[in-house]
């Protein structure tokens, strides 16, 4: 079945299925936008196969063209509304869209950029115009490409994920199956549908007939809060950058969401006093800690709430469908306490990546992800993740894991949030450099942090420097950009 039919299958058409604002739209709605936007795709020509970029924000237009497009057997190719115009350029030249789906309130952005290519624009919801949907199936195999996905790498260069009929479908039944999704669940979608997380959410919903509301910024997480109470969600979902700010930051433990019923947290290890703030700040809620990549669709692992207390800090084991193993440097699973790679078999794993063969050979082998974090297991079978290969920082010769300092670091409870880097140092090898935002009206010093990390941990892992920021660099999926902290490091110690 092709995607578009399989996340509508089993919609009922009065029922709420997105919420916008003050804007309710239905699944009849949604259907009759999909058609509208198919059948304008048609008339552009664009044919199975075709990429089709989506440029905005979440929107009923945004939905409405990413279901169109995979209906059509078309590659849905979303891209980030934070990109830069020379970005954009750049992926024109690469990926080659037939056409580019992009809301008015962004073109303004990307007009000089854009003034040559073939667009279809959200006006055309309000427009009479061809609507269609083809009683025919496009695609010919499940394993045909529905989607390209730009990865939430935070320390290179993204890299545009294969994602097929057969990947979406099989990751969307795992997540609804474990977190026993249903249409009266409804989640508040503060993640972009550009980034794989908030697609999920959008896929599992949709499929379940339930219905997500929509959050553009959170800038202000006050008004998010307040939509989440007056809407009634019963989920909510958010990256580490999210929870720190609604924990550290906000009246989120404060308020009372008498329907919250499911927190997702994945996109990065959110510290364990977090974890636990969190439980206790909503205590009536299911709180799932999820572990994933772009190149596995969307989810790898997840923790079940009632294991939170005696395994804080683990990602758990593979979701239904998924199976996980830590592989050492020999290619045998480690014994429990050891280090090495988490590998992943599923029919949610990718193919590759788009054009860039000598990237998908490094990740991908004959169906098995090498997912290029570093963990251990425990006795019990539960994986937890030490680190990204790329974050470990090499001090006085010891090994020394970002996240376990960042977690140091976040047990205060005035930081918001704290980012770890290795920086070359004459004497340590690398010095670890902490950057670290502090609560509203807090009055932390760098001699605090060091003294407090100072008797937490072991010396080698004690920060050298540390720098004191409004806000830690984000790319547009909420992650934490590394290299940006280097290039700061790099001019405070040139």
């Amino acid at each position: 079945m092709n995607t578009a039919d399989y996340l509508l299958e089993r919609s009922i058409p009065e029922r709420v299925a997105l919420i916008f604002g003050k804007a309710q739209y239905t699944y009849q709605d949604l259907r009759d936008a999909s058609q509208r936007v198919a059948g304008e795709l048609l008339d552009q020509g664009v044919q199975p196969g075709d990429r089709v970029a989506i440029l905005g924000n979440n929107s009923l237009f945004w939905v409405a063209c990413y279901l169109a497009v995979m209906k059509l057997g078309a590659i849905a190719v979303p891209l980030a509304s934070t990109l830069t115009p020379d970005e954009v350029t750049g992926l024109m030249r690469f990926v080659h869209f037939k056409i580019i789906c992009a809301e008015r309130r962004v073109l303004r952005t990307y007009a000089e950029v854009l003034k040559d290519a073939p667009l279809l624009s959200d006006e055309i919801l309000s427009q009479p115009g061809r609507s269609e949907w083809p009683q025919g199936e496009a695609i010919t195999s499940l394993d045909q490409e529905a989607a390209l996905m730009f990865t939430s790498g935070t320390t290179s260069s993204p890299r545009l994920v294969r994602v097929t009929h057969r990947n979406i479908q099989a990751n969307t039944d795992s997540i609804i199956e474990y977190l026993d999704l249903n249409s009266d669940d409804r989640i508040m979608a503060v993640l972009q549908f550009f980034y794989c997380f908030g697609t999920s959410l959008l896929h599992t919903h949709l499929r379940v007939g339930g219905s997500l509301v929509m959050a553009n910024s959170f800038v202000y997480p006050e008004v998010v809060l307040q939509q989440m109470e007056d809407t009634e969600c019963t989920g909510f979902a958010g990256v580490p950058s999210t929870y720190q700010t609604l924990l550290r930051n906000s009246t989120f433990p404060r308020r009372q969401f008498k329907a919250m019923r499911k927190l997702q947290q994945a996109g990065g290890k959110l510290q364990p006093v977090l974890i636990d703030e969190l439980v206790k700040s909503v205590p009536q809620a299911r709180v799932f800690v999820m572990y994933g990549q772009t190149e596995a669709t969307a989810r790898l692992s997840y923790l079940r709430p009632e294991d939170l207390p005696a395994k804080l800090g683990s990602i758990g084991s593979g979701i239904p469908g998924v199976t996980l193993q830590v592989i050492g440097e020999d290619g045998c699973p480690v014994k429990p306490g050891d280090v090495g790679e988490i590998y992943a078999w599923g029919e949610n794993i990718s193919p590759g990546y788009w054009n860039n063969p000598e990237a998908s050979a490094e990740k991908f082998f004959d169906g098995v992800l090498h997912t290029g974090d570093l963990a251990t297991v425990d006795a019990d079978g539960y994986i937890y993740v030490v680190d990204r290969k790329a974050d470990f920082i090499k001090s006085y010769g010891f090994r020394v894991s970002s996240q376990r300092v960042e977690e140091c670091i976040v047990e205060i409870p005035d930081v918001v949030g704290a980012a770890v880097i290795g920086e070359p140092d004459d004497v340590r090898g690398e010095a670890i450099w902490a950057f670290v935002v502090q609560r509203s009206g807090a009055q932390l010093s760098a001699a605090d942090i060091i003294s407090y990390c100072g008797g937490k941990l072991a010396n080698y892992m004690v920060p050298k420097e540390v720098v004191f920021l409004d806000r830690l660099p984000m790319n547009a999926h909420g992650k934490i950009v590394k290299n940006e902290l280097r290039k700061l490091a790099a001019q405070k110690n040139p």
